[in-house]
């Protein structure tokens, strides 16, 4: 497992930042221990380190004030969302205080003119969908849990539509923020595109709560489309599969959704969710436009299927359905990890240039297959990202050294494909050893950055390279 070598704050320091924090928000500022456990760890394998101290701030103001509190006496900060990161991200490794921004879930305005929405960081993006339904628009990034927009925006999340969408990076057109120091920025304004200055947007999207406090979202939305449909095709070999979705994107087909999911994932979500799919390489699909549109889509892609080995193709436009099928590939984790009940799962995730996607997965199938630890292939193809879902004993050392030794194995043969050691899950904890390996001299510049805002680490240390 993960070590976590950072020492902690002193003691002294907490409790007089906790005298003022309490002094501040009442009895939203607790030191309970139920409360500091449930903060002390995300969705990953790492080991659980609990905050000091836990504040539940109600607006940009008290973030403000609790982050002067707490860099006037030099205690760290970790901003927290609904926990569901799978890299570490939010466990705070040097202690001090979580600034957990859940009651911070107000949709601030929407203009249905503009396609654009401001919300507060503690907004999930189911509740952001219903908010918005009246409207005839949505908002497209969906990595599957009920995740926030502040930590989605803070991870640079992803998930099954990115191929058409984009990921959080393309869709969040300014921010509100709180610095290390307490100073409240925003990073732009809502026009659709601007030369003024650096893209300070950007470079917090994806910052994993290192460089500032998230208090404010400009997110870009869509109108929900005319028609959707949903498909599945099985396959005889994963090849086969992964040829279909090169082939696919390769042919400018708008597909919205192309989910690519291995024989073990599928037996895992056939017992899980109650479907009888052929125990075979499987793709997931949807598709987004007029109802003539939309067909033709479908029609397409069967065809590219054919060539490829692709069998049972059938696609559906009833809402019921398509509303199960993704159910059952948002649990495909879960799925996979009910396969060994009692266990732990641990989500790996690279990314490859599309061209290289089929070398590289099959190449990684075949580690997965010689190897006696379980595991489940699933992935968002249609832009190269997949992951590794192990299901595994933490206590068995031997266990967790083979998911290490197959994890390493991933990752290197991704970064030796042009690829990137994550596609969406972000650093954190588990990947900063390949940042280094990934991004060489540039991990100085992202030093510097960091020491530039944060020159004493505060905000969220110990995460995505060390100082």
């Amino acid at each position: 497992m993960q070590a976590h070598a950072l020492s902690k704050v002193a003691p002294d320091r907490v409790a007089a930042a906790f005298a003022e924090l309490k002094a501040l928000l009442g009895p939203r500022a607790t030191t309970a221990q139920a409360v500091r456990d449930h903060h002390a760890k995300d969705e990953s394998w790492h080991v659980p380190v609990a905050p000091d101290a836990v504040v539940f701030p109600h607006s940009t103001e008290e973030v403000a004030e609790v982050v002067r509190i707490c860099a006037r006496h030099e205690v760290p900060m970790v901003p927290f969302g609904t926990g569901t990161s799978l890299e570490g991200h939010v466990i705070p490794v040097r202690g001090g205080v979580t600034i957990d921004m859940t009651q911070m879930n107000q949709v601030v305005r929407v203009s249905a003119e503009d396609l654009d929405v401001t919300v507060q960081p503690g907004v999930t993006r189911k509740q952001l969908n219903e908010h918005l339904r009246a409207t005839g628009l949505f908002f497209p990034i969906d990595p599957g849990a009920d995740a926030s927009i502040g930590g989605m925006t803070a991870t640079r999340a992803s998930g099954t539509n990115a191929v058409r969408y984009g990921t959080m990076r393309e869709n969040v057109l300014a921010l509100t923020a709180v610095m290390p120091d307490g100073r409240v920025i925003r990073t732009a304004r809502r026009a659709r595109k601007s030369a003024a200055g650096y893209d300070l947007t950007r470079l917090l999207v994806g910052s994993e709560g290192t460089l500032g406090v998230i208090t404010e979202i400009t997110l870009r939305l869509y109108g929900i489309p005319e028609a959707i449909s949903s498909a599945v095709c099985s396959f005889e070999t994963i090849a086969g599969a992964v040829d279909t979705v090169i082939a696919t994107i390769q042919s400018g087909i708008p597909v919205a959704r192309i989910e690519l999911l291995d024989d073990r994932q599928m037996e895992a979500i056939n017992k899980y969710s109650g479907f009888d799919y052929p125990v075979r390489s499987t793709l997931f699909l949807e598709f987004h436009g007029t109802p003539a549109s939309v067909r033709e889509q479908a029609e397409q892609v069967q065809a590219i299927s054919a060539e490829n080995g692709g069998g049972g193709f059938s696609w559906t436009t009833k809402p019921e359905e398509r509303t199960r099928l993704w159910q059952a590939r948002h649990d495909a984790a879960y799925a996979a990890k009910a396969m060994r009940p009692g266990k732990s799962l641990w989500a790996t995730d690279v990314c490859v240039p599309i061209s290289r996607l089929a070398e590289c997965i099959t190449e990684t199938k075949r580690d997965l297959d010689e190897s006696q630890l379980y595991s489940a292939i699933v992935g968002h193809v249609g832009d190269g990202n997949f992951h590794i879902a192990f299901v595994l004993d933490r206590d068995d050392p031997a266990e967790m050294a083979e998911a290490e030794r197959l994890n390493e194995r991933l990752v290197m043969r991704a970064l030796a494909m042009e690829g990137t050691c994550t596609g969406e899950h972000g650093v954190g904890l588990g990947k900063m050893n390949f940042l280094l390996a990934e991004h060489g001299e540039a991990i100085a510049v992202m030093r510097q950055i960091k020491q530039a805002i944060d020159p004493l680490d505060l905000m969220n240390p110990g995460k995505i390279f060390s100082l």
